[in-house]
């Protein structure tokens, strides 16, 4: 056997089901980490014949830390040689499995083969239409990828798996530590997934706003070489303008002005950089938005990780939906 899966979720519901049909027979074993679930997610995975694992609430449920449990479960019995990692709010592309085992089988320098993932309803909000943007990225040889990967058994042990600890960005903390020892990752120009964000509130984008500022600072203590410019930028738009806006406003109406034509001109450049990576220009100047936004619950999310990493706090993920 040369492929298992882990699949990873927390009340995932139908995109669950839909997600352990798509592996049936496509990988030799089929596991399932559930993160507490109050749905009936642990009755659908074994309904479907899926191996369940359900985590222990008396620690915090992160995303990095089902991952890890799921490969020990395969690591318990005949390890394959590849393990393809999913969310269960995905669904699993025809022939992705054939194309990765074939990838990695062929170059052994890879530790890691990814494909693209894309939204099942892109059209139903803007929030999911960007999360589609966003995971059309260039094939080729690449640094990091997203939780939805193929992964050398033997990469995986040589790091020690995912890091329990880090609630976002965990995907890319992850990769950094496989670079580090000495292993190259590819996307394939393959579909591979097919992802549910089901974001229709500005709330929810929000959140995950925040998460992802959690994760450029997290990430950034554990490696301060990456997302050094992820940072900089947000300390300067989500930190730094908003302060000058606020106390300038005592002193002149003019410094708060200036402020906001400083966002003005990111946001100009940003649709701009949109329209040019093939956006149309009307949902580039949309998306661009969002993305100028953005930088505010960015900070909010780094301003969380070191208030709880300061205070000693426990390090619990922020969800979105």
């Amino acid at each position: 056997m040369k492929i298992g899966a882990v699949i990873i979720g927390r009340n995932e519901g139908a995109r669950l089901v839909a997600c352990l049909k798509s592996m049936q027979g496509a990988a030799g074993r089929i596991v399932y980490v559930d993160s507490g679930s109050t749905d009936n997610s642990l009755a659908a995975a074994r309904a479907i014949g899926a191996e369940v694992v359900e985590l222990d609430p008396a620690q915090p449920f992160t995303a990095a830390r089902a991952r890890s449990a799921g490969f020990a479960a395969l690591k318990a019995g005949d390890l394959p040689e590849f393990v393809q990692f999913v969310d269960g709010d995905c669904t699993l592309q025809d022939g992705w499995l054939a194309a990765g085992e074939q990838e990695l089988t062929r170059d052994n320098t890879l530790g890691i083969v990814t494909g693209w993932r894309s939204e099942i309803h892109r059209d139903a909000s803007i929030y999911n239409a960007l999360c589609d943007f966003e995971w059309h990225r260039p094939a080729g040889d690449i640094l990091t990828c997203g939780g939805d990967m193929m992964v050398r058994s033997a990469a995986f042990d040589q790091v020690g798996g995912f890091d329990p600890t880090v609630i976002a960005a965990e995907d890319d903390e992850f990769c950094v530590r496989i670079r580090k020892a000495g292993w190259k990752m590819r996307r394939l120009p393959l579909p591979m997934t097919r992802h549910d964000a089901a974001m229709t509130r500005f709330s929810q984008w929000w959140s995950r706003a925040v998460r992802s500022g959690h994760g450029f600072a997290q990430v950034g203590f554990l490696h301060p070489e990456y997302f050094i410019r992820e940072r900089k930028r947000v300390l300067f738009y989500g930190g730094l303008l908003p302060l000058v806006a606020l106390v300038g406003a005592l002193v002149s109406l003019w410094i708060p002005l200036a402020v906001l034509a400083i966002y003005g001109l990111n946001y100009i450049r940003t649709a701009q950089g949109l329209h040019r990576e093939g956006l149309p220009k009307g949902e580039a100047l949309r998306h661009a938005v969002l993305i100028t936004l953005s930088k505010i619950p960015n900070f909010q999310g780094m301003v969380t990780f070191w208030w709880r990493r300061l205070r000693g706090h426990k390090m619990n993920i922020i969800e979105y939906k």
